[in-house]
Parts: C-alpha cells; structure tokens; sequence
C-alpha cells in the first residue's frame, strides 16, 4: 500500500495507530509521568455534539496559529531545582568570608549541604579528569570524583599546567562594566552610521587611509577621529580595511554547520565538528542584550579551539561591537529593500577584518524568485560567500528545496563561492547537491532533526533503515506512526514530551520534584 503523499513510507510489519502507540509507551512510563501526562485531545470530553463542532472549530482555529514559540513557558534555572543551595563563597573556596554575613540566604555549611544534595551520576568527573579542576567543586554531581574527605575540591596541579583553555570568545569584566556603564564606544560603526545619514556611500573619505609618498609604505598617516571617543582607541577603529587586508578563507568543498537558534550551542557544535562539519557558527544573538553586557547572552558568542572556520550571528537595531551591522525587520525580508541591503553589507564591510558572508533564501513571496537579481549586487557590495535555501520565505517547508535555482545562481555568483543549503539529510543528498554549480553546501534541519531543538533526543524523525519500505528517507517524508524492532526504538520514535523527559532520566537520574518542561517551539518544521 503506498503512503500518504509527505508521509515516509515503513514497512507494513512495523505500522501501527496513534491510540496502541502511545498506549504501548504509557505502559512502560514512569507512574509520576503517566499520572501527570496530558490526556489524548481526541478522547470523548462529555459535551453536548452541538458544542463539540464549536470546540473543534475553535481548535482548528487555534491549532492554524501554532506557529512561533511558547513564549510565555517557564524559565527555571538549573540551580533552583535545589531546595537548600550552598553559598557562591563557599563553592569557590574564596579566602574572605561572604559578603552578605548572616543575611546571606544560602547555606555556609558543607557538611550539612551534602546531606540534602542529590545522588551523584557518576564517578568520573569530565571537567577534573580533564582539566585538573572542576570549578563545581562539591555542588557537581561527580563531585566525589574530586572530594577529599574533608569536603575539600581537590585540584590535579600538573594537570592544571598542562592544560589550556579549550574555549574563547569570553564576556572581559571590565567589557562587561563599560557596556553596562555605557562606556565603551563603536567608532568605525559610528562613523559609517554617519555616511549613511549624509546619503554617502561606505567609500567616506573620514574612513580614507592617507599615505604620504615620502614616507615609508609602514608609517600610516591618519586624519583626525571620526568621532568622539572615549579612551584609547586603535588603529583598526579609524583606518577602513583594504580587502586584500582582510583575512582569507577558502571556502570552496566546505561543509557548512547553519547557525540552529536554541540547537547550535557550543557543545552541540563541538560533536558536529568531529563528524566532519568544516564551518561553524554560533547561535544568533541579540545586540541590545550584548550591549547590556549580558553574560548569558554573550555565552552564544564563544568559541571551541576545535572550531577553526567559526562565525557569530547577531542582529541589532545599529552598528555594534565593531563586528556586525544589522537592522531589525533583517532576515529574508531585507531581499525586497535593496538599497537598505546594501546600506548593511557595506556598512558590515567597513568594520570587519574577516570575511562577511551572507545567507538568503530564493525570495519573499512563492513562485517569485529575486536572489538571481541581488547576487550581482552583492558582488559589488564586497561579499566573500553567499548562501542560498532553494526555498522563498513563504513557502516554508511543504516543498522540495529548489536546487535547479541554486545552480543558475551558483553561475551568477563566480567568483564568489556560492552555497547551496535545502533537503539535505542523507549521504546521497550531498553528493548529488555537489553534483551543481555550488561551491559547498550548507546543511541545517537534517542536524537538527538529529538533534532536535524540541527536547532532548534527538531520533523522533530519524526513521531507522531496517525500517524502510525504500531507503533514503527523504527530509519532507513525516514518519507515520510505528512500533520499532524493541522498546527502546518506538520510545525514540515518541512527540510526547514525558517520553522525551524519561529518555533523560535514563542518562541523567530522576528530574526533580519541581522539574517542569514546555517545548520552546510550538510546531514542527513540516508545516
């Protein structure tokens, strides 16, 4: 019998229904999950039919607009989950005494702390083995791994030498003090915001580097500030780059990581990394919060000493941190407001000493593709590498990536590197995406499928290959519901959420009795 037409097509063996899935999952679950679980939305409610077809129309309704985030869900950090925590003085092992005294809401003894602690999860300690320390000390829950019996945090001191910091891209203190002071200034973003007041291109001659012929090539000859400014500022914050200054990539046959909001975090990234992605970027970030001097904010920022082509991704209202311009109303829309467009990418330009690279989809509107006309321009605009999803805004998911378009555009584009990024999922999708004009491919929802941003594993729309009526599983093919080869397998296959939660458990120990977990995403990427 052939499948649902966007329905993955399974063996019959293994198909099943809705109700004896999740009445076969149910059985297995933890009794708090059961009890606590939400009944099936398709059980008999009790109401009279004539309000029945209200309800259901009004759910239709609602059911068109889950679209977006939970926004509203709760955001409970992990340290609150601890009914009795231990004071930041005493976990850091710090020679004063705490600050708060005897006002302070924490507890200050250790011994009395451990008794009230959770079970540890294991014996080894990743951070202490590896590092020689854990900054955790007895609040980790390996922290017996690294506990004297004194209740001491015990340090590997050759260890602690031979080891360097794996990570970059920190929030500086006093960064972080003269942005929240609102201090640290942004000349070169700020001179380039003028041009664009004055109707000037990027070219301003308050940006010009002025070179004296009698002089040595290596003494530079500067014009005044463009700015104001506040403190000691550098070379790079007056003097404009040439482009043969700034840094090169070879970007040709790479594969690239797309930056996956809420699912591209820096250890998400690293496990990419050693499975073969090239290039990396992080999550995107919000300027006003890093502006702020928002440490968590910031956090999206850093960077693994493993990822060697790396890229940030922000958006703001102005010119930002010397790295960045960007404008709220960004994104897909900017395709149809050229002149603004441009205003960023120059502007961008102005400011980098690496490579920009630019991501756009075929258009705004279905069956309306602009991207042919911009690549052109964006040539001229001083872009290093553009990629292309085959799909228009509007179209969403529904239909195939369009990569005949990529290819005419890959043509367009020389000698700029273009890639192309759209249904990639399998092996056989990227030899036959190279198999174009492209110069790499950009690979996005198939990691994510693989590591789903909804929850915390990742194989809910990984069909397994023994599986497979046909093989390969197509990325816009929504698996049907199905029992797997054990219980394991139908339990990954789960879009319930205390299945998700129970898989956790499996690998972390029991939630908390306050735990609480709302998916950030309403919908799926299907629709």
């Amino acid at each position: 019998m052939e499948p649902e037409r966007g329905t993955a097509a399974i063996k019959e063996q293994f198909l099943t229904t809705k109700e004896k899935f999740h009445e076969f999952l149910a059985s297995a679950r933890p009794r708090a999950s059961r009890d606590e679980a939400d009944g099936d939305p398709e059980e008999p409610s009790g109401e009279p039919e004539q309000k029945r077809v209200k309800l259901d129309r009004d759910a239709e309704q609602k059911k068109k607009k889950m679209r977006g985030q939970n926004k509203s869900r709760p955001h409970i950090k992990p340290q609150s989950y601890e009914e009795r925590r231990l004071c930041p003085s005493i976990v850091q092992e710090r020679d004063t005494k705490c600050v708060y005294g005897e006002k302070c809401r924490f507890l200050h003894d250790v011994s009395e702390y451990m008794c009230s602690k959770a079970a540890d999860l294991g014996d080894q300690c990743y951070l202490f083995s590896s590092f020689g320390w854990c900054q955790y000390g007895v609040t980790c829950r390996f922290s017996r791994a690294h506990t004297s019996p004194e209740l001491k945090n015990l340090r590997n001191e050759e260890l602690c030498r031979r080891s360097t910091d794996t990570v970059s891209n920190h929030l500086d203190k006093d960064l972080q003090r003269r942005l929240r002071k609102k201090q640290q200034r942004f000349p070169g973003a700020e001179a380039y915001l003028k041009t664009v007041s004055r109707g000037e291109k990027s070219t301003d001659q308050s940006h010009a580097v002025k070179q004296d012929p009698d002089r040595p090539h290596t003494e530079i000859q500067k014009s005044d500030p463009p700015v104001k400014t506040l403190g000691p500022i550098t070379d790079a914050d007056i003097i404009k780059l040439r482009p043969s200054e700034k840094k090169q990539v070879d970007f040709r046959d790479k594969l690239y990581l797309a930056p996956l909001t809420t699912c591209g975090n820096l250890p998400f990234r690293r496990v990419c990394k050693r499975f073969g992605a090239d290039i990396t970027c992080g999550e995107m970030a919000m300027v006003t919060n890093l502006l702020q001097g928002q440490a968590s904010e910031w956090a999206l920022l850093k960077r693994h000493a493993s990822e060697d082509l790396f890229g940030v991704q922000v958006r703001a209202a102005t010119p930002v941190i010397n790295v960045f311009l960007c404008l709220q109303g960004g994104g897909c829309g900017l395709m149809t407001r050229t002149s603004k467009f441009e205003q960023i990418v120059r502007g961008m330009n102005s400011v980098l000493d690496v490579p920009l690279t630019v991501k756009i989809r075929t258009g705004v509107q279905q069956n309306c593709n602009i991207a042919h006309k911009l690549i052109p321009e964006m040539k001229k605009w001083g872009v290093s590498l553009v990629t292309l999803h085959g799909r228009s805004r509007e179209q969403r998911y529904t239909k195939s990536a369009d990569w005949e378009y990529i290819d005419t555009c890959s043509k367009l584009a020389a000698p700029v590197p273009l890639f192309g990024n759209g249904d990639i999922l399998t092996y056989e999708d990227a030899m036959k995406a190279r198999e174009t004009g492209v110069s790499g491919i950009m690979v996005a929802r198939s990691v994510r499928h693989q590591h789903h941003h909804h929850h915390p594993h990742f194989l809910e729309r990984y069909i397994p290959v023994g599986l497979l009526e046909r093989i390969p599983q197509k990325i816009n093919e929504r698996p049907p519901f199905y029992m797997g080869r054990d219980y394991m397998e139908s339990l990954m296959a789960s879009q319930h959420v205390d299945d998700w939660i129970h898989i956790s458990e499996m690998l972390l120990g029991p939630v908390p009795k306050n735990f609480s977990f709302l998916p950030k995403h309403k919908a799926n990427a299907y629709k």
